[in-house]
């Protein structure tokens, strides 16, 4: 064949490099290709032809000076190909990828209620407080229901610390050595899913050398377990209101405990991120450690306060009876001056050594914050004092700690003082300025209150597990 003119002429190349510079160059429409069997002038034997124009003057000629023509068919280009390969994988990966986003949503939805066999682990992000800050999540470890089992032996009786109203308490020892409390929720126990939310993130939120340190959670089906720090000593009233352990409770750890105490309550009011309001603030919930150092524990209960907001109320009233401030238990307002009132009932408890509710030895007063104001006003305070430290109390940290524990309960939330003066004046040791007001239920004994048909006792006869607020 005649070659077309316009060509353009590349030197020194073989067949298959003519070849590949058509392929190579977007433009190459056709090539040719001779080898010579006498050189021109330049010397150069080959010659390779290459058109990127119009294919124009071609025709079909004899054996003599003719070449073959290769050309590049444009249905056949490499362009053609390269837009399906591009194209169709994408198309793929695009349905592939919306695929697996309906089955990772479809199995973060159900797996926890189909699969009871399956994984304990929860997606942390899904533990969220419903009762305050609704955005507030936190990461929190988490262990399996067979690692809770193998720590705690199955949950062997030998292992039992305590239990209650929530369910039990179990000492166990995780991976081998590390000592834990596995608190193991009952069914009935009447602290659900929200109780159980608020404790894991509430407590992992918070770090402070007075409350209790949560090392992991578990979820399994029926099963929600919280794993802490294991306290060797137990709870405050474990030995405040045991005659033999009472002992072991001199007037310097007790003034400890109680100084501890108040500044755990503090951080959460006032010194943490986030405003926490604790709202079962008892002895049964204050732990010792290995050096009776205290830690606040069971944050079940706790409301988070978003922003400026300092109050709040509530229709579900959760508490102990005894500890529970008047605005509270009658009206379901709560705010930071709720825990004052429950922190004043448990400082008097362990300066006296008796329970709020007690009828021993407070004579013809129905509690012990009238018998305890009423001994105050007639300058008889260190009468209160338990009988096993009488002696070696100091009487300055007697006086201040009753006087603070009276204007802690005061029935009115604003005469209470913040905890902020709380901790400087037992701190320092100072006389509290104002006066305790007189508590407004100021009864005798015999005249027993008619037991109100809204409040229920639970499981261990303390926790108010639920009231109506009017």
């Amino acid at each position: 064949m005649k070659v077309p003119d316009k060509f353009l002429r590349l030197w020194n190349k073989s067949f298959d490099d003519c070849a590949v510079e058509c392929r190579r160059n977007c433009s190459c429409l056709a090539y040719a290709y001779a080898n010579l069997s006498t050189s021109y002038i330049d010397g150069d034997t080959t010659r390779c032809l290459m058109w990127t124009g119009e294919l124009i003057d071609v025709e079909k000629g004899g054996d003599i000076g003719n070449e073959n023509l290769y050309l590049r068919l444009a249905g056949l280009s490499s362009k053609g190909k390269s837009i399906v390969v591009k194209v169709v994988p994408a198309i793929l990966a695009s349905l592939l990828l919306i695929l697996l986003s309906a089955c990772l949503a479809w199995f973060r939805r159900f797996k926890g209620k189909h699969d009871k066999k399956g994984s304990p682990n929860r997606f942390v992000g899904d533990l969220s407080i419903t009762d305050g800050l609704e955005e507030e999540t936190c990461e929190v470890p988490f262990i399996s229901f067979e690692e809770v089992v193998a720590a705690t032996d199955n949950f062997s009786v030998s292992n039992l610390l305590g239990e209650g109203g929530f369910g039990k308490v179990y000492k166990g020892l995780l991976h081998g050595d590390k000592e834990v409390a596995v608190k193991r929720l009952g069914r009935g126990s009447g602290q659900g899913a929200i109780e159980f939310r608020n404790e894991v993130v509430v407590i992992a939120k918070l770090q402070h050398r007075n409350l209790v340190r949560l090392v992991c959670y578990c979820v399994q089906g029926d099963e929600k377990l919280l794993i802490y720090e294991y306290l060797p000593n137990k709870s405050l009233d474990a030995f405040l209101f045991n005659s033999e352990k009472k002992l072991m409770l001199n007037w310097t750890t007790r003034f400890s405990i109680i100084k501890g105490v108040a500044r755990g309550l503090l951080y959460l009011h006032q010194d943490s991120r986030l405003m926490i309001i604790h709202r079962d603030l008892k002895t049964s919930n204050i732990l010792l450690d290995g050096d009776m150092n205290p830690k606040i524990s069971d944050f079940g209960m706790a409301r988070i306060f978003a922003g400026d907001e300092q109050q709040a109320n509530t229709e579900r009233v959760v508490g102990t009876y005894g500890y529970m401030s008047p605005e509270y238990a009658m009206e379901g307002l709560f705010s930071v001056k709720s825990d004052v009132y429950s922190f004043g009932v448990l400082l008097l408890e362990t300066v006296s050594g008796q329970r709020i509710s007690s009828t021993k030895n407070i004579k013809e007063f129905p509690n012990l914050i009238i018998y305890a104001w009423s001994l105050w006003r007639e300058g008889l305070s260190k009468d209160l004092v338990d009988q096993s430290v009488l002696e070696s109390c100091c009487t300055e940290e007697v006086l201040c700690c009753i006087h603070v524990g009276l204007l802690c309960v005061q029935d009115d939330p604003d005469a209470r003082p913040p905890m902020s003066t709380v901790v400087s004046v037992l701190e320092s040791r100072s006389t509290p300025t104002g006066t305790p007001n007189k508590p407004l239920y100021f009864s005798q004994r015999k005249k027993v209150p008619k037991q109100r048909d809204y409040v229920q006792d639970s499981v261990d006869m303390e926790t108010l597990t639920l009231i109506e607020g009017r």
